[in-house]
């Protein structure tokens, strides 16, 4: 964790992208999630890098539904008014993600060929690439493969 803290200091110092955490937060140490709940935009060109940790992807959508619902009762609606207008926008909104594109490309490294839990939502309509090399290891040549091989896809968007 100290890693991660260190790594995160290491990208906000440099002012190159917005740090934005990702994930459940309250089931991090207090230091380390006070650091990242602390973390601010120092761009506003939309370049942002986002930190997973302590992140899953039922977790997200479960945490999403529960602020959707939380907000709707502060605002004074009931839970059947909230569950009758409740949208697939509105999970959007509140996802940890929010307020970013979906993602158009999804690199899966290691091998595995499976999102073991990455961003479900927001990857409906994705393209997915599947790389050997671990993480650790992945390199430009790599990234350029994986932009070479979606250049030649047609994305059909879920049809």
């Amino acid at each position: 964790l100290k890693i991660i803290g260190d790594t995160v200091d290491a990208l906000a110092a440099t002012g190159r992208w917005n740090i934005k955490a990702v994930g459940a937060l309250d089931l991090l140490p207090p230091w380390l999630s006070e650091k990242l709940a602390g973390l601010k935009p120092i761009r506003n060109d939309g370049v942002e890098v986002n930190v997973a940790i302590s992140y899953g992807g039922r977790r997200e959508i479960v945490d999403a539904v529960k602020s959707y619902l939380g907000e709707e009762v502060k605002s004074g609606h009931s839970l059947d008014q909230a569950k009758e207008k409740l949208t697939s926008d509105d999970i959007s909104k509140y996802l940890y993600t929010a307020g970013q594109p979906d993602p158009e490309l999804l690199i899966r490294t290691s091998g595995e060929q499976r999102l073991g839990g990455f961003l479900l939502w927001q990857s409906a309509l994705s393209e997915f690439y599947f790389c050997e090399a671990y993480w650790p290891d992945f390199r430009r040549v790599d990234f350029l493969r994986a932009l070479r091989a979606y250049s030649l896809r047609q994305r059909r968007f879920g049809s």
